[in-house]
Order: structure tokens, then C-alpha cells, then sequence
């Protein structure tokens, strides 16, 4: 694109925790957004707090839009925005471009993908990881999938609320590689668990075990941000696991077709199976160490 920022005019579907922000970030840095929610109230609200638009509709919203921006829930949500007579597919212009921030299926980024060619229109598969604190900072990371042109073109728009973005590969590689994204974050949190549950059977200060071992190779994001809360019972930090369980779900999907074996993610989605069954869904997906609590009820404090 040759156009100069002001000149780019973007939509946004999508107001959740994730979507509001991030559009606010669009908005704030001078590209025109219009945006749209299911519920008006959230798009009044945004539209309250960033001085942008909205549209009473998916297609009302993108109308002349240059890039539209999606981040809803799952495959069925994305597909409840993106066809039909009210959805963004039905409005778009020729030579736009759909990006999709949702966390999907693969199958779902390589049938917008054909269905946006067949239109004289671009797609970018660009889930993205760090929460409802990396939208808000403008930190987040993004994993993307498409032509490597049109990701040239898009990155200097989704670098206002970036930290991180790479382009992966053909369509559906953004997809695959948040997969990836999710099956570390599993494994990590089951061993930061284990790891918790046995230095407090052991009666170690957890602060002190923390501020030991967080800065060698056991360090991660989860241990530094997660680790201490986790000992403190609390579990109210953005990403439920009723969330995870749809992403670990795409990504046994995904292995099973490869062919590949993926025995911790496994057991890691079992195990938060069954934390769904005691009431902790809405919890953040650190609350995977009540696997080791034999309390039937979510605390006070989550």
C-alpha cells in the first residue's frame, strides 16, 4: 500500500476483551476504524471511549474499510460474521484485505482464504498470543499465514498493538503455529504445577523457591507472571481454560491428521476437563495446579 496512514481506513469485529483494545490502538493512531459487536452496547461504548464508528452490521461496518480486522471466539463465530447478506464477505471492496486474529481451525483460515480469492480479496490467518494485557499494552505477538506481499502491506497497521509479528508461511500457518503456541503453554503450566504442588508439600517458602529458580532454565513467562498467584490461589487473570480447551482442541485435531502423538497435551486437556466439571471454566488456564486440590468448588478468590 502506498497510502499514507489517514488514508487507510480499517473495520474491526469483534469488542471482547481482546478486540476492544486493539481496535482503540487502530483508532488511536490515526487509521479511521469503524467497528462492530454483536451486542450495540460494546460497540456504543468503544465508540464512546476512542471517538471511532460502528456499524449496525458486519457489512455496514467494513463498507469502504481497506482492511477489516476480526477477533471473535471460534470457527462458527468467524463464519457467523463473514457470510450472508449482513456479513463482512458481502461488503467488502475489491483488493481488501480480511484478517482474521482469531484462534481457529486450519481448515477454517484455507476456506476464507479460497472463499476471498474467488472475491478479488486477500486473507491473512494472524492469530494472537498475550492476552488481554498485550492487547491493552499494544505488546501482543502475532503468528501469521499468507501471501508474503500482502503481510508486507498489513504489518505496519497491526504493529500498533504488536510487540512481535512473523509471517509463517502459506495460509493456515498462522494457525498452526498459535497450535504450537498453546501445546508450550500447556506443558509449561503442567510442570510449573507439579513443581508448586511438591515445594509446598515440602514447606519451601514460595517466594524464595520462585526468586531461586526463575532466572535459570527453568525461567518462563508462566513461572515469572503466573507462578506466585498460582501459590496464592488466585486465578482471575484473563484466558479461561473453557478458551484453552477450544484451542487444545484444534490443536489434537490438527496431530491427529498429522499423524503425530501429543501425550501431555493430552493429558494436560483431560485434566482441565475435569477442573471444568468442578466449576473453575472461567478461571485463567493457571488454575491447571487444582488438579492437585481435592476441593470440589472454585475459592472465594478465583
Amino acid at each position: 500500500m502506498t497510502m499514507q496512514v489517514n488514508d487507510i481506513k480499517v473495520a474491526f469485529i469483534g469488542l471482547g476483551v481482546m478486540g476492544f483494545p486493539m481496535a482503540g490502538h487502530l483508532q488511536r493512531h490515526g487509521y479511521p476504524t469503524r467497528v462492530y459487536n454483536r451486542t450495540t452496547h460494546k460497540a456504543e461504548a468503544w465508540c464512546d471511549t476512542y471517538s471511532g464508528t460502528y456499524g449496525m452490521t458486519p457489512a455496514e461496518a467494513v463498507a469502504d474499510a481497506d482492511i477489516v480486522f476480526m477477533c471473535v471466539g471460534n470457527d462458527d463465530d468467524v463464519r457467523s460474521v463473514v457470510y450472508g447478506d449482513i456479513g463482512v464477505l458481502a461488503n467488502m471492496k475489491k483488493g481488501s484485505t480480511l484478517v482474521d486474529h482469531t484462534t481457529t481451525s486450519a481448515e477454517l483460515a484455507l476456506e476464507l482464504a479460497q472463499v476471498c480469492e474467488r472475491q478479488g480479496l486477500s486473507f491473512l490467518d494472524a492469530p494472537v498470543s498475550g492476552g488481554q494485557a498485550g492487547a491493552e499494552k499494544g505488546a501482543l505477538t502475532i503468528m501469521v499465514g499468507g501471501n508474503p506481499t500482502v503481510f508486507s502491506d498489513v504489518e505496519p497497521v497491526m504493529n500498533v498493538y504488536a510487540s512481535a509479528i512473523q509471517h509463517i508461511g502459506p495460509h493456515g500457518s498462522g494457525q498452526r503455529c498459535k497450535m504450537a503456541n498453546q501445546i508450550c503453554i500447556a506443558g509449561v503450566l503442567q510442570g510449573l504445577s507439579e513443581a508448586l504442588t511438591f515445594a509446598q508439600s515440602s514447606d519451601l517458602d514460595i517466594e524464595k523457591m520462585i526468586n531461586a529458580i526463575k532466572h535459570g532454565a527453568a525461567g518462563s513467562w508462566q513461572m515469572e507472571n503466573r507462578a506466585l498467584t498460582m501459590a496464592e490461589d488466585s486465578f482471575d487473570f484473563g484466558f479461561a481454560i473453557d478458551w484453552m480447551r477450544k484451542d487444545l482442541g484444534f490443536c489434537l485435531e490438527e496431530a491427529a491428521k498429522l499423524g503425530v502423538n501429543l501425550p501431555l497435551t493430552e493429558q494436560v486437556d483431560q485434566q482441565y476437563n475435569k477442573l471444568q466439571a468442578r466449576g473453575y471454566g472461567r478461571c485463567d488456564t493457571s488454575v491447571l495446579i487444582k488438579q492437585f486440590d481435592t476441593d470440589t468448588k472454585p475459592s472465594s478468590s478465583t
